[in-house]
């Protein structure tokens, strides 16, 4: 069996994490049935958290934001990587001190509110410089943060995720305008506060006490990542970023527990599958052949998946999948995966 032994994945945790972009909503407008899921687990009672990299709102917009969308949210249940930045740098520099913000409003808001100065020129001797997301960020941003960088300021990035998801596919991300930082410097950032970093899902899990935590997100490299290293089980759902090509091809840190479509996986079990599966299980085969993953038999999509994953993670062959029965080639296309 490949499904969630015992029945509703969600009955198995204390605390659901759920990262924003690419699984409650895209840009501004929720994801198809994330209102509903939302709902059910207020309904029933359960704790939610919300963690998110993108430094470009508060946990008050963030919180506004959500329940303009029709998912009560209040700002206790927001953990963002601007916010986390601001308390690392706050435990760091002396009350007062000035830091460099190249980010949106919101990321200067909390180096504001932790007691600290945001400015945006190098000249005021700066003793840190912190890169958040922000969509007007340009090179005038990004050349004051060399210079005040160079001259010693200690350098912390909210995030580094490449991308960003948008109706029109991924744009580029915090960690894109970061790597043009770090290939102008020749250095890495000092300190990374946001996702793969586990302090996000940390703090999140330590408000479950005892009870298990389960992390919720659309990225491998970011919300995957981190849920292990933060040692919690985590579920990937396919309405974001990470398709299952890269799911297949993914490094042992980056593989989840748990795969959906979407948020559905929380209470169906026959809409979600761990992961990786047994090689031949719900009617499906999978089997290494000629450095490729050959898969044959019909089922549901989701045991084929789970087949896949454990051939494919270990023989390291990705995703050069074949099909070996017209069932088969079906599935794969619905994947994404030439055949």
């Amino acid at each position: 069996m490949t499904e969630v032994a015992g029945g509703r994945l969600v009955d198995g945790y204390a605390l659901v994490v759920f990262d924003l972009d690419g699984v409650i909503y895209l840009i501004d407008r929720p994801i198809p049935g994330a209102v509903e899921a939302l709902g059910a687990l207020r309904a029933e009672g359960r704790s939610v958290a919300f963690a998110t990299n993108n430094a470009s709102r508060r946990s008050s917009e963030v919180a506004d934001l959500l329940t303009g969308m029709g998912v009560p949210a209040d700002p206790a249940e927001v953990l963002t990587s601007a916010a986390a930045a601001a308390e690392v740098l706050r435990d760091r520099l002396p009350a007062g001190a000035a830091v460099l913000v190249v980010g949106a409003e919101a990321l200067r808001a909390e180096i504001r509110a932790v007691g600290l100065t945001p400015v945006d020129r190098a000249d005021a001797a700066p003793a840190a410089v912190v890169q958040g997301y922000g969509p007007q960020v340009g090179w005038v941003d990004l050349a004051e943060a060399s210079v005040a960088i160079r001259a010693g300021a200690t350098w912390v990035a909210t995030n580094t995720d490449r991308t960003l998801p948008s109706g029109r596919g991924p744009l580029p991300g915090n960690g894109s305008l970061v790597a043009a930082l770090r290939h102008a410097l020749d250095r890495a950032p000092d300190v990374v506060v946001g996702k793969p970093e586990p302090a996000l899902f940390a703090t999140a899990a330590r408000r479950a006490g005892t009870g298990r935590s389960l992390v919720v997100g659309d990225r491998l490299d970011t919300d995957i990542e981190g849920a292990r290293r933060a040692g919690l089980d985590s579920l990937l759902v396919l309405t974001g970023v990470s398709d299952v090509p890269e799911l297949l091809a993914a490094a042992e840190q980056r593989r989840p527990t748990h795969v959906a479509v979407d948020l559905a996986g929380l209470f169906d079990p026959a809409a979600v599958v761990r992961v990786p599966g047994a090689p031949q299980a719900g009617g499906w085969s999978a089997t290494a052949v000629d450095g490729a993953v050959e898969l044959r038999g019909a089922g549901r999509p989701l045991d084929a998946l789970a087949a896949l994953c454990a051939v494919a993670w270990a023989a390291g062959t990705g995703a050069d999948v074949r099909p070996a029965s017209p069932e088969a080639e079906q599935v794969l296309a619905g994947f994404g995966l030439a055949t």
